[in-house]
């Protein structure tokens, strides 16, 4: 891997969507290369292995396990403490002689037999991590990289025999240094920016967290690199750094069973001043190289504002005086904290922003991955490589429709939409906007022809299409790369499965996102199986656009409902694109069709067949500005000044409220007074509302749950009636209360009951006074009594 300092290829990371994406450190920028590459692979390994049986990891445990036979035999599974020159050999069968101590290879593990899966999946963890050490040993060509490397090697491999947890020995713990270069970010904005609008001091803690992610994932010179660098740098200082950073942030990237710690929450200043200058320089050489790439919405933000902010920064970074590295910070600033935190996932390995693992199931405890199965069904063919086409623009006719219906003139209508559709009148939105649509920029690149949607997939009585075959392979890549925890096999098995098709995401000619999924016409579902954009093309509105173009293939198919299963990281994914837990697909037509999936959540989408969902976010910005336009009249109309009210003088003593000049331009419409709501289902809705809020009161705690006899005895023989708010709301789900003088006259017995039998010096009758007193006012507000 290369350590020339930063990202891929010893440079930057790489400049992404949203902004200065952070890429693994020494990714080369190849499928299976780099930290997640690393990852991905020691992951795999790690879940195959935690899934054999049991005879097999004790045979991989019994090499790394001290010899338990009888005599003085010293044999720990390895000749010296020094790593051999071939990597020890697994005995095949527990009764083979070690070739190391020529003892029954069971004796090695007799201390073993009683031990937990759980403990023993974390033994084979630590197992593969010293492997993978050993080889990161022996091709290693930097001495302080090497050294560090040889002596985690040696803590793991200790942790084996002890069957303790690996627990790095240092003078220092972290933090290293406080404060932490996050906190002194946080102190920068807080001192340089605390004074600015809302929206342009958010502009700002989205550059700070940029920066911050950028340092978490930053790839530091070696000490000999800086020295030939720097010559007269503090030399043995950077060292120590180097080797922390080695110890907590970057080696347990790949080797998990380490902990591991966020760059900018332990170290500080210190280590920031050694990589700043390098770092800046690096990260605006590739923002002016690669600025074409960038998605519109945040070229002004990188290009512009990110050189700024890191030319302030590096001033305080480098100045003596500056405050924002002092202890007591916070106690002379004014405001409050602005809090930035950068949070790395584990494991921290590139992964998308969204993605489906319904190929598999990893058992949280033991990492094994278990194939899905797939109950075959009838699959009608579509043709293969159908193009996606950008939604129609609605016909002539469908203009001509009234929009709106209500009391709202026809004329005024006619006139906001004249102005709607006049782009003259509706500035474009601004590119930092962050009401912009999710899938604004993939649509206009649709339009432009630089993106396509194809829904392609193999096939078993057609002739190849090499192109198609090309894209597959690209899609199975994609996949790979961007979920490293399912087997490689798997996916190219599904991908290529004639039972499944792909909507794939085509840019300039190559293949950098799609959704894999397999319909079941007769069920009534498709269930989406993978879904990712590759890492340098996320956060630009594609993943949105894949899933609005795979509804609308499936309304055209008569299939209106998706399922899928979804790993904590894509559940958020999956929300954004209309899924929920609630299922409306039967469980009867997917049980058997759809594998059910540990660790995972069932997500279900059911699609409008009415909704052109490529188009949607178009149509909601425009009825969004026909609200606003209306509201602006509606004001501007609502500001004419009346004269006043005159007919006081002359003796009158009460008007109707409606007589009031302008009153019923502002919307007022007389309400009913205490009158009955006649719509169950408002009724239910504003009793509803006053009971959470009764419950809420701090108050209502002695009335939550009925009274128990063991906390009050003869509570039950002096309250014939009782009543609580627990009952209140069973009642009301249950539609119990068909009249509002029900509701209150339950309430209202919670209060007597009370009284009744506690004295009134009591807590629990104030108690009782104060949420009676609570309760009347909601009632007034709701408009169901007299005020």
């Amino acid at each position: 891997t290369s350590r020339a300092g930063g990202g891929p290829l010893g440079g930057s990371p790489a400049i992404g969507a949203a902004g200065l994406v952070p890429a693994a450190p020494g990714a080369a920028g190849t499928e299976g290369s780099g930290a997640a590459g690393r990852s991905a692979r020691i992951a795999v390994k790690k879940a195959q292995l935690r899934s054999s049986p049991r005879p097999k990891k004790l045979e991989k445990l019994g090499v790394y396990s001290s010899c338990k036979a009888e005599g003085a035999c010293k044999c720990n599974g390895w000749k010296s403490q020094n790593p051999p020159p071939t990597p020890p050999r697994t005995d095949q069968q527990s009764n083979t002689l070690c070739e190391l101590c020529n003892s029954a290879h069971r004796d090695h593990v007799t201390h073993l037999e009683n031990v937990s899966e759980e403990e023993m999946n974390r033994l084979l963890g630590i197992v593969l991590d010293v492997e993978y050490l050993y080889t990161c040993v022996h091709k290693e060509e930097d001495a302080d990289t090497k050294q560090v490397y040889f002596s985690l090697f040696k803590l793991l491999r200790k942790s084996i025999l002890l069957m303790g947890k690996p627990m790095l020995e240092a003078q220092d713990s972290p933090p290293f240094e406080k404060p932490s270069i996050e906190q002194g970010v946080n102190n920068f904005v807080q001192y340089k920016f605390s004074h600015l609008p809302s929206k342009e001091r958010q502009t700002i803690m989205e550059l700070a967290k940029m920066f911050l992610n950028q340092i978490n994932y930053w790839q530091l010179e070696t000490p000999s690199q800086r020295r030939q660098r720097v010559p007269n740098d503090d030399a043995a200082g950077y060292k120590a750094n180097y080797t922390r950073w080695l110890c907590y942030c970057n080696v347990p990237q790949f080797c998990d069973s380490l902990p591991r710690y966020e760059t900018t929450q332990i170290f500080g200043r210190t280590l920031l001043r050694s990589v700043f200058t390098v770092m800046r320089k690096q990260l605006l050489e590739q923002a002016r190289q690669e600025k074409d790439k960038l998605p519109p919405e945040k070229r002004t933000l990188i290009l512009t504002h990110f050189p700024k902010f890191l030319s302030m920064l590096e001033e305080e970074v480098y100045s003596h005086s500056s405050p924002i590295w002092s202890q007591d910070f916070l106690a002379g600033a004014s405001g409050g904290q602005i809090p930035i935190h950068t949070v790395i996932s584990a494991p921290p390995v590139a992964r998308p922003l969204y993605y489906s693992t319904s190929p598999v199931s990893v058992d949280p405890s033991s990492g094994s991955v278990s194939p899905a199965r797939k109950t075959a069904s009838v699959l009608e063919p579509n043709p293969v490589g159908e193009k996606r086409k950008p939604s129609e623009p609605l016909t002539q006719e469908e203009n001509k429709r009234p929009r709106v219906v209500g009391d709202i003139p026809m004329d005024l209508i006619n006139e906001v939409m004249a102005t709607i559709a006049d782009p003259a009148a509706i500035p474009e939105t601004s590119l930092l906007s962050a009401h912009s649509a999710r899938d604004e920029a993939a649509r206009l690149e649709e339009r432009r022809g630089v993106i396509e949607f194809h829904v392609i997939g193999n096939s078993l009585n057609q002739k190849p299409n090499k192109r198609i075959l090309m894209w597959l392979v690209g899609l199975q890549n994609v996949f790979s790369h961007q979920l490293p925890r399912m087997p490689k096999e798997y996916i190219t098995r599904l991908v290529f499965d004639p039972k499944h098709k792909t909507l794939s995401l085509i840019k300039d000619g190559r293949v950098i996102g799609g959704i894999c999924f397999r319909m079941f016409p007769s069920q009534g579902f498709t269930e989406i199986v993978f879904c990712a954009v590759t890492s340098n093309e996320q956060v630009k509105g594609y993943g949105t656009h894949l899933m609005n173009h795979l509804k609308e293939y499936h309304i055209k198919h008569e299939i209106l409902n998706f399922l899928t299963y979804a790993d904590e990281y894509a559940i958020g994914y999956f929300k954004k694109q209309g899924f929920s837990k609630d299922i409306k697909v039967p469980k009867a037509k997917y049980v058997g069709y759809i594998k059910d999936y540990e660790g995972a959540t069932l997500m279900g989408c059911e699609l409008n067949p009415s909704i052109p969902y490529t188009e949607f976010s178009v149509i909601i910005k425009k009825q969004k500005e026909i609200i606003k336009k209306l509201i602006e009249r509606k004001q501007a109309q609502i500001r004419k000044v009346y004269p006043g009210l005159s007919c006081f003088k002359e003796g009158v003593r009460q008007i109707p409220i409606e007589s009031i000049p302008g009153i019923r331009e502002t919307g007022w419409k007389p309400m009913g007074k205490g009158k009955e709501l006649k719509d169950p289902d408002q009724l239910y809705s504003s009793l509803k509302t006053i009971l959470q809020h009764v419950k809420s009161h701090q108050n209502a705690w002695p009335f939550m749950e009925p009274v128990k006899k063991t906390e009050a005895p003869g509570y039950y023989q002096v309250i014939r009636f009782p009543m609580d708010l627990k009952t209140m709301s069973e009642r009301l789900k249950s539609r119990y209360y068909t009249t509002r003088k029900l509701f209150m006259a339950d309430m209202q017995r919670i209060f007597t009951n009370c009284r009744e039998y506690n004295p009134p010096e009591s807590e629990y009758y104030k108690c009782a006074n104060l949420l009676e007193k609570f309760f009347y006012t909601k009632i007034k507000e709701a408009g169901l009594i007299e005020k």
